[in-house]
């Protein structure tokens, strides 16, 4: 498993955040075992800070049975209900307050987070804080769907926001369907989540590179086949080739695959091998690449150290290429000095 200090690093890296080392600090007064009490600890710092900063104002559109005129009156339940005839009318207005659906959001995930089994009692008290501070109705708040989280990315919300929001997606995510017996919410530890790690760690990777070295450029490349067919429509059918991160320079490009598994080598016929569909898949992305003039080409297979640890170097096609695990379990500058050296 993943010690929680350093899957606060790849959460933060992979949402395009820079670590608060005061997070890990306030956890040390109250200790926990479990993501799920990290990700409490994250978000309350996140809205504290939120909350001291002041909570920002937005135009939200309401509706309303109002006595005076306000905005537009809403004439087919206006009739409906016979108001008219009162003196009154259903209207639809803007009005400038925090009720918006990203404090709706955060107010459901603290309420739900106050409840939760695998969050330290003392941290759930400091989460119903929190929640009283947050003006938002206990009826307003609703429970989010996969739409909640598209309407938000499509929002041109801060950097702090946007974090906050991963933060609630990957709570909702990890939710368990049904409320336990007593009433409270369980939680899934994510870190056993293969599919759900790999992405994290995938992105944690690509934007480490992005924010951490000048030398190199960074970004996930889709590679076009160096492929004929006597169709031209033909050539749609030929799978995607998308890199998980590209790091080019005027005289070197790295492709570098991450790949989440337990370990880099699998048993085969009594024999430790690599993975063969890991290294198949780099070698078609290596073969079909077209370097620039006096670009170096050269492949990158990363995997997190579990059982062992693996640095293995060849040349494949013509290409320079390593097969290399990341120690996860050192102290964090080890980690990000481990990852410098590997583009060395």
């Amino acid at each position: 498993m993943i010690p929680l200090p350093t899957l606060y690093y790849l959460l933060c890296y992979a949402w395009n955040r820079l670590p608060e080392p005061a997070v890990l600090q306030a956890s040390e007064s109250t200790p926990f075992a479990k993501p799920l009490a990290l990700l409490a600890q994250v978000l309350l710092h996140g809205m504290r800070r939120r909350l001291r900063n002041g909570l920002p104002r937005t135009f939200q559109t309401q509706e309303a049975e109002l006595a005076s005129l306000r905005g537009r009156i809403e004439l087919a339940p206006s009739l409906g209900r016979g108001l008219l005839g009162q003196g009154r009318a259903v209207c639809t207005f803007d009005e400038l307050g925090v009720d918006s659906p990203l404090h709706r959001l955060l107010a459901h995930t603290l309420t739900t987070l106050a409840h939760a089994t695998g969050v330290p009692a003392p941290l759930r008290h400091e989460l119903r804080q929190a929640r009283q501070r947050l003006p938002i109705a206990a009826g307003a708040e609703v429970a989010p769907t996969a739409a909640t989280f598209r309407e938000l990315r499509r929002q041109r919300l801060d950097g702090a926001a946007q974090f906050l929001t991963h933060v609630c997606e990957l709570v909702w995510q990890v939710a368990l369907p049904e409320p336990a017996a007593d009433g409270r919410r369980r939680f899934t530890d994510f870190r056993r989540d293969e599919v759900l790690m790999a992405r994290i760690f995938e992105q944690f990777v690509r934007n480490f590179y992005r924010r951490e070295q000048r030398r190199y450029r960074v970004f996930a490349e889709t590679i076009a086949w160096q492929a004929e067919a006597d169709l031209p429509a033909d050539l749609s059918l030929l799978p995607t080739m998308l890199t998980d991160t590209t790091l080019e320079a005027p005289d070197r490009k790295i492709i570098l695959d991450t790949k989440y598994y337990a370990a880099a080598l699998r048993a085969r016929y009594d024999q430790q091998r690599l993975i063969a569909p890991h290294l198949y898949q780099l070698y078609a992305y290596l073969q079909n690449q077209q370097p620039g003039p006096g670009q170096a080409l050269e492949g990158v297979l990363l995997y997190p150290a579990n059982a062992q640890a693996v640095d293995l170097r060849y040349t494949l096609g013509g290409h320079p290429v390593r097969v290399v695990t990341l120690n996860l379990h050192q102290p964090w500058p080890g980690i990000a000095a481990d990852l410098q050296r590997l583009i060395e």
